[in-house]
């Protein structure tokens, strides 16, 4: 089943996607409290999906983007940190950073690049969707709480993320302009005659910059399964309704700095206004994003030097 949030003259609202209409549940119905519910409500009559806007599916309250592709560190930890091969810590766990849940952009919205960015990026990745609150669980039991899977583009702004990493600490800047999340959630059932004996998701996954195919690869190279993933987030804390964990940027080519980092150049260049980046993901569907120009940044002096006085 596929479940989307959409406007529709100037309404919001959310719905099951049928062949090319959505059948909308009852005004006001949010995606995210049918998750909560997990049971859908009555639809309503179809409306054709060329009069909708699509949305985000969900407002996440929070959002983890794992690294769970060998090859994409590889390729982007030369580019970013212009070191070569996997840190050996990676092999350990299904690491993640927090991204921004205010961030979430639509599959066919306009993406800005971020202010004083110069090499600005798109990340193709995969996302589950938890449906249910769980702590410390294991892959086992992990499988029980996604609720589905959607399309996710982690954009990313290489040039503030190199530097800004410099600090010790990760993607500031970076990583805080948009997300794009959809076209809708493809739930959990949908998918499962696409496993393998692994348990991985083997789908087949596509990006394109104005038509020209950048980058392919299968979901099902991932390191760590999402139940995995969904396991270690879990540990020691709680994942919840909505919340959203993103599988980590494929490899050959599922970015545009594993190819710079490979290459030592940056080709293909970085993203520019009017380019149109597209993504499709077997099982699930496409999203295209157009850049645009985005705001100057605001100057913000650097740090002032080391204030000695003491109390």
């Amino acid at each position: 089943m596929r479940l989307a949030t959409f406007t529709h003259r100037a309404r919001r609202g959310s719905g099951v996607v049928e062949g090319e209409a959505i059948l909308p549940f009852p005004p006001g119905t949010e995606l995210l409290d049918v998750i909560r519910a997990g049971e859908l409500p009555p639809t309503t009559a179809a409306v054709p999906l060329t009069e909708v806007h699509l949305l985000p599916p969900v407002e996440p309250p929070s959002v983890r983007d794992f690294v769970t592709f060998e090859e994409h560190v590889e390729g982007v930890r030369r580019s970013v940190e212009g070191r070569g091969g996997v840190p050996d810590a990676w092999y350990d766990a299904p690491t993640f950073y927090f991204g921004n849940p205010h961030a979430m952009v639509g599959a066919y919205d306009d993406v800005s690049i971020p202010p004083g960015c110069r090499a600005f990026d798109f990340e193709l990745e995969v996302a589950a969707v938890i449906g249910k609150e769980g702590a410390d669980l294991t892959p086992e039991r992990a499988r029980d709480h996604v609720y589905g899977y959607t399309i996710f583009n982690d954009w990313s702004a290489r040039d503030l993320q190199s530097r800004e990493m410099q600090v010790g600490l990760g993607p500031c800047k970076g990583k805080d302009t948009a997300t794009t999340l959809g076209p809708w959630l493809v739930t959990a059932d949908e998918l499962e005659p696409y496993r393998d004996a692994d348990g991985f998701l083997r789908l087949a996954l596509t990006a394109t910059v104005n038509g020209k195919v950048i980058g392919r690869d299968l979901l099902s190279n991932m390191s760590w399964t999402f139940e995995d993933m969904v396991a270690y987030a879990s540990r020691g804390t709680r994942v919840r309704p909505g919340d959203v964990l993103g599988s980590g940027t494929c490899g050959n080519g599922g970015c545009l700095a594993e190819l710079w980092g490979r290459s030592g150049s940056q080709d293909p260049p970085p993203l520019k206004p009017g380019d149109v980046v597209e993504i499709t993901v077997e099982g699930i569907g496409s999203i295209a994003n157009t850049v645009v120009a985005g705001a100057e940044p605001a100057p913000i002096a650097r740090a002032r030097p080391r204030h000695r006085t003491r109390p």
